[in-house]
């Protein structure tokens, strides 16, 4: 099929102090989550002059796709557009619609199956188109990328990287410890975002060697009766120090592709600082960020559209399809907070 655009999908971020409390608001509209909590994670942005890097390695990530594609093609423009903050999806469709795009390949910035980290993005791209009306360019999302080589040996180098960093007194018996954003039980339940997540642990431990690893899970922000998936990452570290499970750790968040506020305040601060009271030496892992490989992966993708190359996926999952079902990662069910609690 031929396409005259890119477009990149990302989650967005504050990039001042002004833009914070706007921002989460954007985020949680619609979800059970008390003001408090959204006062607290505000607090973590407060700590960075209100501005999240999750903009600004955006801008990277789209600087190396368009170097990519001008060295190997297809020659394609590439737009941005994010869900939560500025460029938002509907300005950034509003500004291809005027440069007469007609059809649009979506990189959505998003490398599992689950209702926040695929089926939200098209509906929030659905309904800025909406907003636009007539003449707004049709979007085809690119497929979840979890097991494709370019993602997993991205992510095997970024584990090499921070092996190296352990201390050479503390190697002799090092866990990898992957980590994943928290979801809802009733959202994992209903989506491949656990099986997926386990097979990208399996596959990159056996990729590097390493069998003492971990899968488990940061920033969980729903109510406290709900339950989420677990072990917290903050728990379980201390219950490797406890039950002496490791003499270091690789703490490695799998399931960002930058290094946004998440990895900075929840596993580079946080974390650390409580590895550093467990005396449990511990190296953080980049995401793929703008390794090359994991760049070279998104034109492969692009390329499976527009050219119909081969759809490369490693594990027995194989390569997702390209259209997901009329019933795939539906929204969870959201449980109802009393009216007297919603002040």
């Amino acid at each position: 099929m031929n396409y005259d655009a890119i477009l990149v999908v990302s989650f967005g971020g504050p990039e001042g102090h002004d833009d914070v409390i706007p921002f989460l608001e954007n985020v949680l509209r619609g979800r059970n989550v008390p003001r408090e909590r959204m006062l607290a994670v505000a607090e973590h942005y407060y700590h960075f002059d209100g501005k999240s890097p999750i903009n600004q390695q955006t801008r990277e990530l789209i600087a190396a796709l368009k170097d990519e594609l001008a060295q190997h093609g297809p020659t394609l423009p590439v737009y941005w557009g994010n869900r939560n903050w500025h460029p938002m999806l509907a300005d950034t469709l509003r500004q291809m619609k005027s440069d007469g795009v007609r059809r649009a390949l979506a990189f959505v910035t998003s490398a599992y199956s689950s209702y926040s980290g695929c089926r939200q993005y098209r509906e929030d791209i659905a309904r800025a188109q909406a907003e636009i009306g007539e003449g707004t360019p049709q979007i085809d999302k690119l497929r979840v990328f979890f097991n494709h080589p370019g993602f997993l040996e991205a992510t095997e180098d970024r584990l090499k990287e921070a092996l190296v960093r352990i201390p050479s007194n503390a190697r002799q018996n090092v866990q990898i410890v992957y980590v994943a954003h928290s979801i809802p039980m009733s959202m994992a339940n209903t989506s491949d975002y656990v099986k997926q997540l386990e097979e990208v642990r399996r596959l990159a431990s056996q990729a590097i060697e390493i069998s003492n690893d971990a899968l488990v899970y940061q920033s969980r922000s729903g109510a406290p009766g709900q339950p989420w998936l677990e072990p917290d990452i903050l728990d379980y570290l201390r219950e490797v120090k406890e039950k002496n499970l490791a003499s270091a750790v690789v703490v490695a968040p799998i399931s960002f592709i930058s290094d946004h506020m998440e990895v900075l305040y929840d596993l580079d601060i946080e974390a650390r600082h409580l590895c550093d009271e467990l005396s449990l030496p511990m190296a953080l892992a980049k995401t793929v960020g703008v390794h090359p490989k994991f760049i070279a992966m998104i034109r492969e993708l692009i390329l499976e559209r527009t050219e119909g190359v081969e759809r490369r996926a490693l594990g027995p999952l194989g390569p997702r399809q390209d259209v997901c079902a009329e019933d795939c990662c539906p929204a969870p069910q959201r449980p109802v907070r009393p009216q007297a609690a919603q002040s």
